[in-house]
């Protein structure tokens, strides 16, 4: 008796590929995305294709996400420490032979120029959630140990080219992966205190350590500029201070409602900068006001419980570690990017997650919902 064969339905094909995705978590980016695309055509309309390629990024960043959830976590284990230390060497390459613009050499040619510091947002979280799924169940302090020289090696590389902005970026994940492997809250808050003690000193002082011609040595002149800038705006108000104080009067100009869509004064008479990209919140905040504030808001947090309870549920410490500082990438993001426009933070060029415009910043963010998904259908598979 011949046995037939039927071969699965392209819908069948479909629908198994899409069973790994996780729907809330999906629903929570589509709301932001849609947000993005708003507040883009409004404060771009006037910026030559600034939508198309924002729409386009995000098709780009959804592809990436489609196959990466396709991936195992058992892969992504395997990938880690060759992405890693390719990541590092890179590093190592801009340092000595690095393309430098406007003061600072963050680029490298290889064919393409490529910013080899964006890797290390995804690969440093790899690389240490490897670190501790290898030390499972016997983990001691030296681990944690080696696991901050690994942090802190891609984090000096960075700060030295100097880009704050990914190095804060980077520093972030990396600590969120040590403190879900179990760092001692000992080794925390002694830290924690003396940076506290720091800002309040600084903030005492501020008159003399800002004072014209003081120079802070372990800073670059255009950082201690953008702290003392922090600190009082008014110091220079059609200068240095002109960012953070056009910021501030969007998001309040916007009330509660808002001013509405392609109504924003402060963003379609240019007084906000880079109301594309990093100042966009301003520009957000001004249409569309407190309400739409605090959806935006519920929205990432949304986005970061979601992931973290991925993480919770994760099959083995690499997809928990791994996830959980996933999740805090996103909340990395949207805390300092909507810090630094509100005034409380000092501006370093982080882009707002699926709202700034800005192609490679999309591209990281397409790897790490892909990764969140891929961990999720991991997850399914075990439970079923």
């Amino acid at each position: 008796m011949s046995r037939v064969i039927q071969k699965p339905s392209l819908m069948s094909r479909l629908t198994a590929l899409l069973a790994g995705f996780d729907g809330p978590l999906a629903f929570a980016v589509f709301v932001l995305a849609c947000a993005g695309l708003l507040i883009m055509f409004s404060s771009g309309h006037d910026h030559g294709t600034r939508f198309v390629d924002h729409a386009r990024n995000m098709v780009i960043a959804a592809s990436i996400m489609f196959v990466v959830a396709q991936i195992p976590p058992q892969r992504l284990m395997a990938w880690a420490v060759p992405i890693y230390t390719v990541g590092v060497i890179l590093l190592v390459a801009v340092a000595i032979f690095g393309i430098t613009k406007k003061g600072a050499r963050r680029w490298i040619n290889l064919g393409v120029v490529i910013q080899p510091s964006e890797i290390m947002k995804i690969a440093m979280p790899l690389m240490l959630a490897w670190w501790f799924q290898k030390r499972e169940g016997q983990l001691r302090p030296l681990d944690f140990g080696v696991a901050s020289v690994l942090l802190i090696l891609p984090v000096g590389l960075i700060i030295r080219q100097p880009d704050l902005g990914t190095a804060l970026l980077v520093l972030s994940t990396g600590f969120a992966v040590l403190f879900f492997a179990g760092l001692s809250w000992r080794l925390i808050v002694p830290p924690v205190l003396l940076g506290l003690l720091g800002v309040l000193a600084l903030v005492l002082m501020e008159p003399v350590l800002c004072a014209d011609g003081m120079d802070w040595k372990i800073l670059h002149e255009y950082q201690r500029q953008r702290i003392c800038t922090l600190l009082d705006p008014t110091r220079d108000p059609l200068g240095k201070g002109f960012h953070i104080i056009q910021g501030m009067i969007a998001i309040g100009s916007g009330g509660f409602w808002g001013k509405g869509f392609m109504q924003g004064t402060q963003t379609h008479l240019e007084f906000i900068p880079e109301r594309t990209t990093d100042f966009i919140f301003a520009a957000f905040s001004e249409e569309f006001g407190l309400l739409g504030n605090f959806l935006l808001i519920s929205s990432f947090f949304f986005l970061v419980y979601r992931g973290l309870s991925i993480a919770r549920d994760g099959p083995t410490l690499f997809t928990r570690l791994l996830a959980g500082s996933v999740s805090m990438i996103f909340f990395t993001y949207a805390f300092v990017n909507m810090g630094m426009v509100s005034g409380i933070l000092p501006v370093v060029g982080v882009p707002l997650p699926f709202i700034s415009y800005g192609g490679t910043a999309m591209v990281t963010l397409g790897l790490g919902l892909g990764i969140l998904m891929s961990i999720a259908k991991a997850k399914r598979l075990v439970q079923t």
